[in-house]
C-alpha cells in the first residue's frame, strides 16, 4: 500500500487555506448598497459559515487521516474488515443507489406540499454545489493517497466517494428540514449510514475511508449553503431582487444513460 502522506497534508492545507481566506475577504469587504432592504439583510447574517458545524467534520476527517498513519487506527480498520468478513453479510449494491436517497426524498417531499427550506431553483443550487465540492475533496484525494482497496481492485479506496455523496445528501435533507420539522430532517442519515457500512460489507472501503468520506460529504453541504447567497447573486446578475425573473436555469438531465445537471443562463 503505498501513502502519499506529504502530499495529502499539502493538500488538504491548501483547502483549508482558501476557504479560510475567502471566508476572512467575505467577512472585512465592505459592500457599498444604497437603502438595503432588511430580508437581504437577515439573508447575509443567516448564511455566514458557523464555525461549530465545522466541528464534527474535522473529527470525522482526522480519523480518517490517522488510519492512513497511525498504527493503532489501521489495526481498527483490518479487524473491522475481519469482522464482516467472519459474519459472512449478503453483499448487495443498493449502496450505489441509496447515497442519492436523502437528495430524493427532498424533492419528493417538496413536491407532496411538505416544503423545504427552499424553493426548487435554489435548493438545486446549493445541491449540485454540494456534490462539486464533495468530487473537489475526494478524486484528488483518491489519487494522491493511492490507498489499495480491501479487495485490492485499485488504489482509490481513501477516502470513500459513495460515503461522501450519502453524507452530503443526508446533511443537505437535514438542513432543509431542520427548522419545520426535525425529526424528519434526520430521515436520511440510516440512509447514509447504510451506504457507508455497505461500501465496507462489499469490501471497498476500509472504516477510515467510510469515516473520512462522511465528513468530507458533510463539510461539502455545509460550504454550499455558506456560498450560495454568492453564487445565487452570480448567477442573478447585479442589481436584481428574487422578485425578477431569473435569467439563468438550473435543470437535472438524463441522456445516453447518463445523469447530470444542465445550466443555462441568458444574457
Amino acid at each position: 500500500m503505498k501513502i502519499c502522506h506529504s502530499k495529502t497534508l499539502i493538500y488538504l492545507f491548501a483547502l483549508i487555506s482558501v476557504f479560510s481566506r475567502v471566508n476572512a475577504q467575505s467577512n472585512n469587504d465592505t459592500i457599498s448598497v444604497q437603502e438595503p432592504k432588511q430580508d437581504s439583510i437577515l439573508s447575509i447574517k443567516a448564511n455566514k459559515l458557523n464555525y461549530k458545524s465545522l466541528i464534527v467534520p474535522a473529527v470525522l476527517i482526522s480519523y480518517g487521516i490517522a488510519g492512513l498513519t497511525m498504527n493503532n487506527v489501521k489495526q481498527l480498520n483490518v479487524s473491522t474488515r475481519t469482522e464482516i468478513g467472519e459474519h459472512q453479510p449478503t453483499r448487495m449494491k443498493l449502496d450505489n443507489y441509496t447515497q442519492y436517497a436523502p437528495a430524493v426524498m427532498v424533492y419528493g417531499l417538496n413536491a407532496v406540499g411538505i416544503k423545504g427550506k427552499h424553493n426548487l431553483r435554489d435548493r438545486t443550487i446549493i445541491y449540485a454545489s454540494s456534490q462539486l465540492i464533495v468530487a473537489a475533496f475526494t478524486m484528488p484525494l483518491k489519487y494522491l493517497v493511492k490507498e489499495e482497496r480491501p479487495d485490492g481492485s485499485n488504489t482509490l479506496s481513501f477516502p470513500s466517494g459513495h460515503a461522501a455523496t450519502a453524507f452530503s445528501s443526508a446533511q443537505f435533507m437535514f438542513r432543509e428540514y431542520k427548522d419545520t420539522n426535525f425529526w424528519l430532517s434526520l430521515s436520511g442519515y440510516p440512509f447514509a449510514i447504510f451506504t457507508g457500512v455497505y461500501r465496507m460489507v462489499n469490501d471497498k472501503h476500509w472504516l477510515g475511508d467510510v469515516v473520512a468520506g462522511a465528513g468530507f460529504g458533510i463539510l461539502s453541504t455545509e460550504l454550499a449553503y455558506w456560498l450560495f447567497p454568492r453564487i445565487d447573486n452570480l448567477l442573478r446578475g447585479k442589481g436584481k431582487s428574487k422578485n425578477t425573473l431569473s435569467s439563468s436555469m438550473i435543470m437535472p438531465f438524463y441522456q445516453n444513460k447518463t445523469v447530470g445537471i444542465g445550466f443555462v443562463k441568458n444574457f
